[in-house]
């Protein structure tokens, strides 16, 4: 059986992208890129929703990211993707990625039976809300920046339940960002 786990980047005040999509508030330092580099070399399935998948895709796949950050790229380039749409995605944009228009909970769940590896969701707040609905969601990495947003879209927007976590693990990188670790109960 394979872990779902989410890793999504918010601000103080619960926003994880501000408004018109805007996500410039976040920014990585040397430490969180070094991080970014150990959770990729865990070797998880990624798992997105279109807009994430097409904003990364268009990131990851240039000689900016190679150059700003060569191990972060290459590990996001090689890794196995999975993408949630309604819409149909080109296969040409991504290497090792795979669409799935079906049932996302139905689905998700399935992956969770016959999956090999772990799998992690990568920001796609809306999938993360829609599975934290249906507590399929194992463990949330949460990277809280220093910032606050006047407007944005908020975690968990809809959940029609409380979801009741427990924190595993807390760690505080230089510039102020803080990740903090939970685990479903």
């Amino acid at each position: 059986m394979s872990k779902l786990s989410a890793f999504l980047f918010l601000t103080l005040n619960g926003f994880y992208k501000g408004p018109e999509d805007d996500i410039s508030w976040h920014s990585h330092g040397e430490e969180e890129t070094r991080f970014s580099e150990e959770m990729l070399s865990r070797d998880n399935i990624l798992v997105f929703g279109r807009k994430t998948y097409e904003m990364m895709a268009d990131f990851w796949t240039t000689d900016m990211a190679h150059e700003m950050s060569p191990v972060v790229a290459e590990g996001m380039n090689r890794a196995e993707k999975i993408v949630f749409s309604k819409q149909a995605i080109p296969d040409e944009i991504w290497e090792n990625s795979r669409f799935i228009n079906d049932d996302l909970i139905g689905s998700v769940r399935f992956l969770k039976q016959t999956e090999q590896k772990n799998m992690t969701i990568l920001g796609s707040g809306n999938i993360v809300s829609q599975l934290a609905s249906h507590n399929l969601i194992d463990e949330y990495q949460i990277m809280i920046d220093p910032v606050a947003l006047g407007h944005g879209t908020p975690l968990f927007s809809g959940m029609q339940h409380a979801l009741n976590l427990k924190i595993t693990a807390t760690r505080t990188f230089p510039d102020g960002t803080v990740l903090l670790t939970y685990q479903t109960q």
